[in-house]
């Protein structure tokens, strides 16, 4: 027969067993990915001769630094679609504190280049290209790209993430 003690102490170190694996179970948390990229619009319509800015922002959500980063834009399948659409990318520029400053290039690939040096934690760079609709374009479309991107960080990790679609810009007839 068990003293009274024994069942005591037993009751007790199951409980501790219990409470240690449920306190030691890692809490649910949403992280938010290390690297995130957004996009946005100055204008959610255009028309035959129009612009329209598309900014790409890339945030450093970890606690190290983005040394480099690789991001393609490609047109959705139903842009490409459309062969009376007629649109080209004609400006680019990096936001930075002092102001804004030409990218280098402002071709559909490798616009990783144009985000500037080194991204600190916690700190973002804003890429805007200047779409251009052809004055003789074709109307009644949306214009809608996608985006691939690859960032590496300081601590040796890296993170990809694609497809990330831009919100889509209806082409208006005037």
């Amino acid at each position: 027969m068990r003293s009274p003690l024994t069942r005591r102490l037993g009751l007790t170190a199951v409980l501790t067993a219990v409470l240690a694996v449920f306190g030691l179970a890692p809490a649910a948390s949403a992280d938010p990915a290390p690297a995130a990229l957004t996009f946005a619009t100055d204008s959610a319509t255009t028309t035959p001769g129009g612009t329209v800015n598309l900014s790409m922002t890339i945030t450093n959500n970890k606690t190290y630094d983005i040394w480099f980063v690789y991001q393609t834009i490609d047109p959705t399948w139903l842009t490409t679609q459309r062969p009376d659409l007629k649109y080209g990318f004609t400006g680019c520029s990096l936001a930075t504190a002092t102001g804004s400053t030409p990218c280098s290039g402002t071709g559909p690939s490798n616009l990783g280049a144009d985000y500037g040096s080194t991204i600190p934690p916690g700190q973002s760079r804003t890429v805007t290209l200047t779409l251009q609709v052809a004055a003789d374009s074709g109307c009644n479309g949306n214009i809608g790209f996608y985006s691939y991107f690859y960032a590496e960080f300081s601590d040796s990790g890296n993170t990809s993430g694609g497809p990330v679609y831009t919100p889509e810009t209806r082409v208006l007839c005037a």
